[in-house]
């Protein structure tokens, strides 16, 4: 699992639960971890987790009384709990129902025959979905396997939406404003922010089709044969040959994509290649299809072909060719759009709607773009200054000095830490926000969805299994070798007393030798935090 390294994913792993008898408490006491019940006190101290840190702080929101507070000071290495703060804070800032709405424009005049003599240009505005995953109820879609993680956990399930509606939604509106031919190019503006780099894949920009990746939809065949495969979304910007072949039962699975270098080129193919054994099992769903992605690593002349596919396919006639790198030599000087140009728009998904695909699969990309977006509200538009607008507005606003935390991006890579006291000041200064009730719905919830919907192992035990559904929580994970450098969960607690929590439970430096083992931190902590349900 090298390929994990640095990697901050949801972990959606479908469990058997073992219901193993009570543990007994460890004669072995931690310095000051006396405020720790002594049955969670049983599971800090198993032998898996000899040489490990823990932390554990629990506040009491109704009544501001600290319950447990285990090493509070210690800067922890959280992962994805990060996303707490880089969501929380734009949308403070924006508020819940805003959206990134895109527009078009035409450089030019239209005949009365419908011919734009000039350029078109869509104005990219981060809106993280486009359209690409939004269901007839006007809500999000996601799914507890997401394929943003495909290749680095080895399955996903896809979500049902068209990708690209929302690109043929604004061609349509293009068509229906009675432009019936384009003379010029067909453009991207994504100069919305400065590109930045997403760990060492490419080069994030404010302009997004399918999260960024091609999904490559895998099925078996017979020994000797290549496997079926398709993909999508379909689009002359990327074909996908394929050479997976059929191996004897027992074989490896060796399906590792690469990345496609020729995106914006004519003819632009890549080959996905590999072994399948007959009678491989898929992760997680335990039936086919198996799912593997392609990034994307030049979105702005991919969208470009695919907007231009979509004219097309509205009866728009467009002279400039499909592939070609995106023109942007071409645009004019920013934010000089006048509105009576403008020829369609896009409107985007309220936020409070992005921020539960970010939370609850742990989407990474969308909390980097988050803490960019929270930069650009604050007058800045690069992911450094980005940062640095947030650290003082953790000083000034919530008390949080940067010495209790560090983090390097908005989704919680490499080294991100933050103390227990930091990460549950935060939380409890959102839960007076305005915004609260959709910030908590954006949070996994314990055993029911997300990345916790399959942490189930406290169900086996009668006075836990209702904490099923009270516990929203947002994960974090960082493995690196043969150690989970990093494993945490923060958010809120309804308790079964009617007591409202917020709490940070995390863990650094255990032990790691397969996935079996990540899996058992994640239900302990689980079962922590069903144990504080019915506790407090």
């Amino acid at each position: 699992m090298s390929n994990i390294r640095h990697r901050l994913f949801p972990l959606v792993i479908s469990l058997l639960a073992l219901c193993p008898g009570m543990r007994l408490v460890s004669a072995q006491d931690a310095n000051n971890a006396a405020s720790v019940p002594p049955e969670i006190k049983a599971i800090l101290d198993a032998p898996r987790y000899k040489g490990a840190t823990w932390g554990l702080r629990v506040i009491d929101l109704k009544t501001g009384k600290l319950v447990i507070d285990l090493d509070p000071g210690h800067k922890f290495l959280l992962g994805s709990v990060r996303k707490v703060f880089s969501t929380g804070e734009l949308l403070n800032q924006i508020g819940p129902a805003h959206t990134f709405n895109t527009p078009a424009y035409r450089q030019g005049t239209v005949s009365d025959k419908g011919t734009l003599d000039g350029d078109l240009i869509l104005v990219a505005s981060g809106d993280l979905t486009m359209g690409g995953r939004t269901k007839q109820n006007g809500t999000i879609a996601y799914s507890d396997f997401d394929h943003n993680e495909a290749n680095s956990l080895g399955n996903a399930v896809l979500t049902k939406p068209d990708p690209l509606r929302g690109y043929a939604a604004l061609a349509n509106q293009i068509a229906d404003s009675g432009i019936k031919e384009i003379r010029g190019e067909i453009v991207i503006d994504d100069r919305l922010f400065k590109p930045f780099n997403f760990r060492g894949e490419f080069d994030v920009k404010p302009i997004f089709v399918n999260d960024d990746v091609v999904d490559v939809i895998i099925d078996p065949a017979n020994l000797g044969e290549l496997a079926h495969i398709e993909h999508r979304p379909r689009s002359a910007a990327l074909a996908i040959d394929n050479d997976i072949l059929m191996t004897p039962p027992g074989t490896s699975v060796n399906i590792e994509p690469v990345l496609p270098r020729c995106i914006g080129q004519p003819d632009c193919t890549v080959t996905i290649s590999g072994n399948l054994p007959v009678g491989f099992v898929p992760p997680f769903t335990g039936r086919y299809p198996l799912i593997r992605t392609f990034r994307i690593v030049d979105p702005s002349s991919y969208v470009r072909t695919v907007l231009i596919e979509k004219l097309r396919a509205a009866g728009v006639i467009v002279k400039a060719p499909a592939v070609e790198r995106n023109p942007s030599e071409l645009l004019p000087p920013k934010d000089s759009y006048e509105r009576d140009m403008r020829v369609a728009e896009l409107r985007g998904l309220p936020y409070s709607e992005d921020i539960k695909l970010i939370n609850k699969v742990s989407y990474n990309i969308g909390a980097d773009t988050s803490i960019v977006l929270y930069g650009l509200t604050q007058g800045v538009d690069n992911m450094e200054s980005a940062l640095a607008a947030e650290r003082k507005n953790l000083q000034t606003k919530y008390g949080i000095e940067p010495s209790e935390y560090f983090f390097i991006d908005g989704s919680g890579g490499g080294e991100s830490t933050a103390t227990p006291r930091a990460v549950t000041r935060f939380l409890a200064d959102m839960y007076t926000k305005s915004g609260f009730a959709q910030y908590l719905a954006s949070f996994p919830i314990l055993a029911v969805d997300g990345s916790l919907a399959s942490v189930n192992e406290f169900e086996c035990n009668p006075s836990l299994a209702p904490a099923k559904g009270r516990v929203h929580a947002k994960p974090g994970t960082f493995l690196e070798g043969s150690l989970i450098r990093g494993q945490a969960f923060a958010g809120y607690i309804h308790a079964k007393s009617g007591s409202e929590l917020v709490y940070e439970v995390v863990v650094n430096n255990v032990p790691f030798h397969n996935l079996n083992d990540l899996i058992r931190v994640f239900q302990d902590e689980g079962t922590i935090s069903a144990i504080l349900w019915r506790d407090n």
